[in-house]
């Protein structure tokens, strides 16, 4: 029976160390899939890129698709402009029975039905006409508006897009960050705690280790719930589902080149695409007030004309014509109607030309602001890096004090939540230096593919840890 104890005892440990193996891979390969090393089918995951996202953005934008729908609607407009100084040709044709009772044409009463043809040809062509050619002119100003407002649709959405991809990465970031914390809190919990229980400890020490336990609980639903926002603003613009994102884990920051802010603005007032849009709005609209003091001067046409009719009272007659005239019209009076549209246009061009002006404003002051916040990104880049150094080796020497008894947990608990802290300015630090980049060219209205192709070469497959 001993014998047998022993060799039943010898079976239930190697199967509980086969189990324990078994469990010890299960957790290796579901970290391996949680890290993206590899996927349940065996592909090789591959994190989407900023490059990727830009481009889905672009094609599935709603602002961009009806940018450019305006700006077909309005090179359509410039041909409909010029219709109105082309010729126009008309061509009409009747046929129809009628029934005749003539009196008084001779001594009998004619009763009778007959039929009759007609076919006719007009041309009429426009010889002179003021507003046809202001209209032309108008054409032009819309479609620079409209080419103007395209260019700008499709920086914003590059702004934009770059915005709501490094949001995502920073929000996954403090994710992590209030992970590792609780992970830091757990360890000092388990630590005070078993203190306790040998007499070296007090529960004053244990219950602020459960306070900032609780309070670094509450952090990360809030982190974790971040992140979905962050995915859910992406998801807004690419119009498809977030996975895994390329991410930057060491950059080299840099600040505006040229590093003067009077380029940068002249390059704002030159090429921002907002700018160009309202100056050419304002163009439109100087030549509405013209338009409309045109409704005063006189129209001259030629009017040609060609007809044939066929079957009339008298059977046998038939009619052909051929004339042509030139028509004269000189508007008189029209119900105070001309002098009416002529101040709503001049009322109009006023209120354009001062959006210009606004526009230029605003267009300064975003530039400005945006040279000053990436200059800032980089001392503030630099600062934070050699903050989470600091901190970090501020927290382990407060660890080891508290071990030894020098130093108090009020203390450790301060360094790890300080560590902590640095750790999320770095990362912000971090994401907003690439975003200050996006965003001073988008001021200065010089933002292409191009900046985001530069971007994205700095990113990596492998998410910052």
């Amino acid at each position: 029976m001993l014998q047998v104890k022993r060799n039943s005892g010898g079976l239930m440990r190697e199967q509980s160390a086969i189990h324990l193996k078994c469990r010890s891979l299960a957790l290796f390969l579901t970290l391996l899939v949680i890290c993206g090393g590899v996927t349940l089918n065996g592909v090789p995951s591959m994190a989407e890129d900023l490059q990727a996202a830009y481009q889905q953005a672009a094609s599935t934008s709603p602002m961009i698709a009806q940018a450019r729908a305006q700006l077909d609607a309005d090179l359509a407009g410039k041909p409909l402009a010029r219709a109105a100084l082309l010729p126009h040709i008309n061509a009409g044709a009747s046929g129809g029975m009628n029934t005749a009772h003539v009196t008084g044409f001779g001594t009998q009463t004619i009763s009778t039905g007959y039929h009759s043809d007609a076919f006719s040809a007009s041309l009429t062509e426009s010889i002179f006409n003021g507003q046809a050619f202001t209209a032309m002119n108008q054409s032009d100003s819309r479609i620079r508006a409209s080419e103007a407002a395209l260019a700008y649709a499709q920086q914003v959405i590059a702004l934009e897009v770059t915005q709501a991809y490094f949001g995502v990465l920073q929000a996954e970031a403090n994710q992590r960050v209030a992970q590792q914390q609780m992970g830091l809190l757990q360890s000092i919990d388990k630590q005070t705690r078993e203190s306790l229980q040998v007499g070296s400890g007090d529960i004053i020490s244990v219950q602020e280790v459960q306070a900032q336990l609780d309070a670094a609980s509450a952090d990360l639903i809030t982190a974790k719930n971040a992140v979905t926002i962050a995915k859910n603003q992406l998801e807004r613009l690419t119009h498809q589902s977030v996975e895994a994102l390329q991410d930057i884990t060491t950059l080299q920051p840099t600040g505006p080149q040229p590093d003067t802010i009077d380029s940068w603005l002249a390059s704002a007032l030159q090429n921002q695409p907002l700018l160009q849009q309202a100056q050419a709005t304002f163009k439109f609209s100087e030549q509405q007030v013209q338009y409309a003091k045109r409704a005063r001067w006189p129209t001259l046409t030629l009017s040609g004309i060609g007809q044939h009719a066929a079957g009339t009272l008298i059977p046998p007659l038939a009619i052909d014509q051929i004339g042509g005239s030139l028509n004269l019209s000189i508007p008189i009076y029209e119900g105070g109607g001309t002098r009416a549209g002529i101040r709503q246009a001049e009322a109009l061009s006023k209120a354009s030309r001062a959006n210009v002006a606004n526009i230029q404003d605003q267009i300064k002051l975003d530039t400005q602001t945006a040279f000053q916040d990436l200059e800032d990104s980089v001392a503030q880049f630099q600062a934070t890096q050699q903050s989470v150094t600091s901190a970090k080796v501020s927290m382990d020497g407060t660890r080891k004090g508290y071990e030894i008894g020098s130093r108090s947990i009020i203390d450790l608990l301060t360094a790890t939540t300080n560590y902590a802290a640095a750790q999320r300015n770095h990362y912000l630090a971090l994401y907003t230096q690439l975003v200050a980049r996006t965003r001073l060219k988008a001021a200065a209205g010089v933002l292409t593919p191009l900046d985001i192709e530069a971007i994205n070469a700095l990113l990596n497959n492998n998410p910052s840890k």
